[in-house]
């Protein structure tokens, strides 16, 4: 099965806050999909999601700045959720807290210098659900996204509001401003199946409740959020982030304007491997590629991707050097160092992937 295919697979300080706003943002217009011209700097878009996807990104921007490029991050929006009545989305807050400086290091997810008195009334209260850990400011952050939301908003002009504050120096989009979520179909007690969404499965079950199949709910009738498919016209390159094959990056790959822009543009694609020495970096993509039959490897994901002009999106592929014997059919393969131990070894891995671009 090639990821994104049609719907049937469902991580310092703090930093100072910001003045508040006066006024409610304007809505994001759409940049125009000009061809790049002039001056030394490319426009780099990212597909990503998850914390892995979110610190790659603080390789992305060091290489950007440097080299003076643009950068735009298409984040995966299939771990939203509604919980308490908040709507709350995981991979475009790890990317925001990470590039802003206020994600917490050694969770890897939600706010540094947290604490917990909101989740534990909850708890009193009996509140469910109660596996689900809302940290007291990452709930500001929540609340916000909830009224703007409420009053109309798209997720990609809240994004842009939360930003604001947050100035994580790339440009952040959600895949798509329309409810697209990931759901677990898993056996049930007692016979038969039931599907759960991805937050339950892997929250409150760590995923050990073997996955049959991953659902994209939505994502069939689901349209780009504005301003992808202009940035994916006028990428000089895109890469694919080290995250989750299955759980971030085919949510965005299954919105179908966005695989066909991916598939058929004039940028070369470039995906770096999750997976080093037959297991993921971090995370569960080793259960996730189990459930579709692919095996966890940096061969096996690269297949998954596929090559462009073969039905699938791939121009070029980076492993590891333990991986280095890897072979993906019409994809160039190079092996390259890819433990993102600090920002200076992503920025190079980075680097790497724009060389095999030609960019």
């Amino acid at each position: 099965m090639r990821v994104g295919a049609p719907a049937a697979e469902p991580d310092s300080a703090e930093p100072q806050r910001a003045e508040p706003q006066a006024a409610e943002p304007q809505r994001a217009e759409p940049r125009a999909a000009e061809p790049h011209t002039g001056g030394a700097g490319k426009r780099i878009v990212v597909l990503v999601g998850g914390i892995g996807g979110a610190r790659f990104l603080l390789g992305v921007r060091a290489v950007a700045r440097q080299g003076g490029h643009e950068v735009t991050a298409v984040v995966n929006v299939g771990d939203d959720v509604t919980l308490h009545g908040l709507r709350i989305c995981p991979d475009l807050d790890s990317v925001m807290y990470t590039l802003g400086g206020g994600a917490d290091p050694e969770r890897g997810w939600g706010r540094a210098n947290e604490t917990w008195t909101v989740m534990e009334e909850l708890a009193a209260y009996g509140a469910e659900p109660t596996w689900f850990g809302l940290g007291d400011r990452d709930v500001a952050t929540h609340l916000v996204r909830t009224r703007m939301l409420g009053a109309g908003y798209p997720l990609s002009a809240v994004t842009e509001a939360l930003c604001a504050r947050w100035q994580p120096g790339v440009r952040l989009l959600p895949a798509t401003d329309d409810r697209v979520e990931t759901h677990v179909v898993v056996d049930r007690d007692g016979g038969g199946e039931e599907a759960l969404h991805f937050q339950e499965w892997w929250v409150r079950y760590r995923g050990e409740r073997p996955a049959r199949r991953f659902v994209f709910v939505g994502a069939e009738s689901a349209a780009p959020a504005p301003g992808v498919l202009e940035a994916l016209a006028a990428a000089d390159v895109v890469l694919l982030a080290p995250s989750n094959p299955v759980v971030s990056i085919a949510p965005i790959l299954a919105v179908a304007a966005i695989r066909d822009a991916l598939a058929s543009g004039r940028a070369p694609v470039v995906g770096v491997s999750p997976i080093i020495g037959g297991a993921p970096v971090r995370g569960m993509a080793d259960k996730c590629l189990a459930a579709i039959g692919v095996e966890c490897s940096a061969a096996g994901v690269g297949g998954l991707y596929g090559a462009r002009g073969r039905g699938g999106v791939l121009d070029g592929w980076l492993v590891d050097p333990v991986d280095g014997s890897t072979a993906v059919e019409g994809v160039t393969v190079r092996a390259v160092p890819l433990w993102m131990t600090d920002e200076q070894a992503t920025a190079a891995m980075v680097r790497a992937a724009l060389d095999v671009a030609g960019v």
